[in-house]
């Protein structure tokens, strides 16, 4: 038998448990997501979907459990979350009305900037080359979801459609190893759909990806891996065939559609 230990997952929660006084939003919820793959979470809803995401972000502090990092526990705070690799969006485009869209795009890409506050707020060369080069990140981030021609409109002006794609921008253009995705195909086309299907797919060269989604067609395409959950439990965690097939997923999320996909 070989000695040769399994590589530790890039992020997970283990036994994660969640309640907002009576009510138990989560309980004892585990999932780990591997290399390069993507790993959806589903669920109807009032499942747990939203606060799983937001443990995750670390905008809520689960009342049991772990969150890792590489097999380590971590307890991730939103403004460091770019520190350690990770980027996300969420179910709102949240970009800033005021700002074109390079420059939101931008903000994603601070991470990379090496002059500091000092040299910024006195306009050292040191900081023009580092403007120069976070707007070079920032458009080949929006080149790569074919949004750069829209680089010096402001986002009010778009249609939803594209300010989401800005939204994936900016948080490509950190150049994270895990992306957690929050309802991105929400307000999206079929077509739109298919496109961010296949981006999603092509991430995983370079990173993982963990997707919250309710369109099943989006999810059972580009997804390794489903954990499930229903009333804050995980019912089912297997890759799209086996949750498709599961008949305690089909009673809690799926319906008789499930019979017909």
């Amino acid at each position: 038998m070989s000695d040769t230990q399994p590589a530790p997952s890039v992020f997970g929660v283990a036994d994660v448990s969640v309640r907002f006084g009576g009510l138990v939003a989560l309980d004892a919820v585990s999932f780990a997501v591997g290399h390069g793959k993507v790993h959806g979470v589903i669920g109807p809803n009032g499942a747990g979907k939203t606060t799983l995401f937001n443990v995750c972000c670390g905008f809520v502090r689960p009342d049991a459990g772990t969150v890792l990092r590489h097999g380590r526990p971590v307890s991730p705070r939103p403004d460091e979350l770019a520190g350690m690799g990770i980027a996300r969006t969420l179910q709102g485009v949240g970009l800033f009305r005021g700002l074109s869209v390079v420059e939101n795009v931008m903000v994603g890409a601070d991470r990379h900037r090496k002059a500091g506050f000092g040299s910024t707020l006195l306009a050292l060369p040191r900081s023009d080359r580092d403007e120069r080069a976070l707007r070079e990140r920032a458009m080949a981030a929006l080149a790569e979801l074919g949004a750069d021609g829209y680089a010096a409109r402001l986002p009010g002006s778009l249609p939803y459609p594209v300010q989401k794609r800005v939204a994936l921008a900016r948080a490509l253009a950190s150049e994270p190893d895990l992306l957690l995705l929050d309802e991105p195909a929400s307000g999206l086309g079929h077509d739109e759909m298919t496109e961010l299907g296949a981006l999603i797919r092509s991430l995983t060269a370079r990173m993982s990806v963990v997707l919250v989604e309710h369109h099943m067609d989006l999810v059972m395409s580009v997804c390794d891996k489903i954990t499930v959950l229903d009333f804050g439990k995980v019912v089912a965690d297997g890759t799209p065939d086996e949750v498709r097939d599961d008949p305690a997923v089909i009673d809690a999320y799926l319906g008789e559609e499930a019979t017909h996909a």
